[in-house]
């Protein structure tokens, strides 16, 4: 796509998605066992027809910038990049970004060097595909300063978003940020047409949100930026511009979902298991990219495998696995069971590398990945994981949070972090 660039918001610290955020940036989580977060929208872009592209983070960011390096390389004739920019310190500033567009704006010198015509402003923490050519086409048309993709949803998800009402022409007049008032937020009802066009019944009462994916012209988000000390774009800087200049809308009719918790990753995980995933992985026109790995095929020994995913390099013997994600390099031995569970694998192989990588991961006798006779339900293993023989861990209360001595409970979901060891015979 010409004259356009990307950037990406790596997001904040990602409490929400914490453990699986305690050492790494939120775009840097692993997904569907071989994937990133940031892939999602890395790929969309490069599906799209941007080459040009700019993720915005400052939190943890060592290892999304090494999947970024390792996965992103375009050839020398193409002038493409995927490019990690930091927060840094300046003769100006030098304060961390304070939100979205401060954190736009901190990085305008790099951004702007490319002379664009328009600014593309994604999130790293959503699951959906699109085409954004095709709303840059209809931001171009609309001859809009400013194009918001948007999304229809219900009442429940209504007071988390930022809602908005359009015209008939499709232009907004009035945009509000996560609104608690009902009167105000039944103001927002979405147009009979647009729930139509999705296949919708507007008597069931939908609302038109913000995606959090913007298209710019580059000019006035450059003369936003520089004049307006306004912190994040969806509270201070779309309202701020409502009346001024024409602001667009592009209604995706496909699946959206934000994944910023864990329990929203985890149910994304274990729904694209399913028969009709929602979200499905198997679409040849757009694929989902990601770091190249040189591994053997999974190896599956004596085993009974039923609706999962299971990526390379995993080593799965005398195993009974059900609606589960299986990480890359996994080890599932002998007496296994394991049901709606999220294993990340592993960085390494142990015979490959017999010492430890990461100082912080104890030492060990029990090996990576799930010993004999585990029985595990409703869980999240992060990587490099070692659980000992006869483990247990039980399907927990859905409305449960605990911090256990290595492991968490989230919404009810068990989660494993990091380089954790679980003892022999323990019960969860």
């Amino acid at each position: 796509m010409n004259r356009v660039v990307a950037v990406i918001l790596g997001g904040g610290r990602g409490s929400r998605l914490f453990p699986l955020t305690h050492e790494r940036a939120k775009p840097a989580v692993p997904l569907f066992g071989k994937y990133r977060l940031i892939d999602v929208t890395i790929s969309n872009c490069i599906n799209s027809g941007i080459n040009k592209v700019f993720v915005l983070t400052q939190f943890l960011s060592a290892s999304l910038h090494r999947h970024i390096m390792m996965a992103y390389k375009f050839d020398s004739f193409s002038k493409g990049f995927v490019e990690i920019l930091a927060a840094e310190q300046t003769e100006r500033s030098q304060d961390w970004f304070m939100g979205t567009a401060d954190a736009v704006r901190a990085t305008l010198h790099h951004i702007r060097h490319f002379a664009t015509e328009d600014t593309l402003i994604l999130s790293g923490d959503h699951l959906y595909r699109m085409d954004y050519s095709k709303m840059i086409d209809h931001h171009r048309a609309m001859d809009a300063g400013l194009t918001l993709a948007v999304y229809l949803v219900n009442r429940e998800d209504a007071s988390r978003m930022g809602l908005l009402r359009v015209d008939e022409r499709g232009y907004v007049v009035e945009f509000v940020e996560k609104p608690k008032d009902p009167a105000v937020i039944e103001r927002f009802r979405a147009p009979e047409h647009l729930c139509h066009q999705v296949g919708l019944n507007p008597d069931d009462g939908w609302y038109l949100a913000s995606m959090g994916v913007y298209v710019f012209k580059s000019k006035l988000l450059s003369d936003c930026l520089t004049s307006d000390a306004a912190d994040d774009f969806g509270s201070q800087i779309i309202p701020s511009l409502i009346g001024k200049v024409k602001i667009a809308t592009h209604l995706h009719e496909g699946y959206w979902a934000d994944i910023g918790t864990i329990s929203a990753f985890f149910q994304a995980n274990i729904q694209a298991t399913q028969v009709n995933p929602p979200f499905p992985l198997y679409s040849p026109g757009h694929p989902i990219f990601t770091h190249m790995r040189s591994l053997a095929p999974a190896r599956v020994i004596r085993s009974a495998i039923r609706d999962s995913l299971v990526a390379e390099g995993t080593d799965l013997h005398g195993a009974i696995i059900s609606d589960s994600v299986i990480g890359v390099r996994s080890v599932v031995r002998p007496g296994a069971t394991l049901k709606e569970v999220v294993m990340f694998g592993s960085d390494y192989y142990e015979e490959e590398n017999p010492h430890i990588l990461d100082e912080d991961e104890p030492v060990s006798d029990i090996p990576l990945g799930i010993g004999r006779n585990v029985t595990i339900e409703h869980c999240i293993i992060d990587k490099n994981a070692r659980i000992g023989d006869d483990v247990i861990i039980r399907r927990q209360p859905d409305d449960l949070n605990y911090d256990g001595e290595f492991y968490y409970v989230r919404d009810g979901i068990t989660v494993i972090p990091r380089g954790a060891v679980v003892p022999p015979k323990t019960l969860i």
